[in-house]
């Protein structure tokens, strides 16, 4: 960042060298504004920074137009004002506002893009002003790529929550509905298992009560043939 502002300070000073000139008004101030960031996708090929900028006790000219690109610690001269490139880049104007296009647009391009506005029938300090600089980023095919992939995985991730969220709701609200049914139905189960066996005990009851009547009643049929037999004997 000391790096930047004294790059920033060093372009002021250039700028008196390169529009120097006689001013007519002393007062005329000068207030430049870019976007700090601005990011292009891998599939642009042209991108447009724009600078806004007011004048204020300045003539009506329009101002001359710089354009400086700063990369890690050098600068390059891109448009001063005219472009050293000019299939690559292109400076567009108007009362208070100017575009730097880049045609082209590679990785290569990510750097920090300073406007710089000058009135150079101007003597005044204040007539000569750069921006804060927009960083310009294109973001590779590589990374969107895998921010597409990391997108599909936290889509398939929360898609698999929400079906289990669902599958678990379901499940206690069935639950719920039929809980009295089956309380029911094995209340109805154990009642039928009782009188089964009732009914099982009864008709084993019932099975040895016959078993018993029957042995009375061979022994009762018996009794008359022992009396019989032992009558006739002490008669004889």
């Amino acid at each position: 960042m000391a790096s930047f502002n004294k790059l920033k300070n060093v372009l002021v000073l250039a700028f008196d060298w390169i529009l120097y000139g006689a001013g007519t008004t002393d007062t005329c101030r000068v207030t430049v504004t870019q976007p700090r960031f601005q990011e292009a996708d891998y599939s642009m090929h042209t991108v447009f920074l724009t600078c806004a900028f007011s004048a204020s006790g300045c003539s009506l000219s329009l101002p001359q137009v710089l354009w400086f690109r700063f990369l890690t610690n050098e600068h390059e001269d891109l448009c001063t004002p005219g472009c050293m490139d000019q299939k690559k880049y292109k400076v567009h104007l108007s009362l208070q506002n100017t575009t730097l296009q880049i045609n082209d647009l590679t990785v290569d391009d990510n750097a920090v893009y300073i406007c710089g506005i000058a009135f150079s029938n101007s003597g005044s300090p204040h007539s000569k002003q750069t921006g804060d600089g927009t960083v310009l980023t294109k973001t590779a095919a590589e990374k969107q790529h895998s921010n597409g992939k990391l997108v599909f995985i936290f889509m398939i991730v929360a898609s698999s929550l929400l079906f289990l969220y669902c599958s678990t709701v379901f499940t206690f609200f069935v639950v719920y509905k039929l809980k009295p049914k089956l309380l029911k139905k094995s209340g109805n189960e154990d009642q039928r298992t009782e009188h089964c066996k009732i009914s099982s005990g009864r008709k084993i009851f019932q099975a040895i009560a016959q078993e018993l009547q029957k042995q009375r009643y061979t022994e009762h049929c018996r009794q008359p043939d022992d009396v019989e037999d032992d009558t006739v004997y002490q008669n004889r």
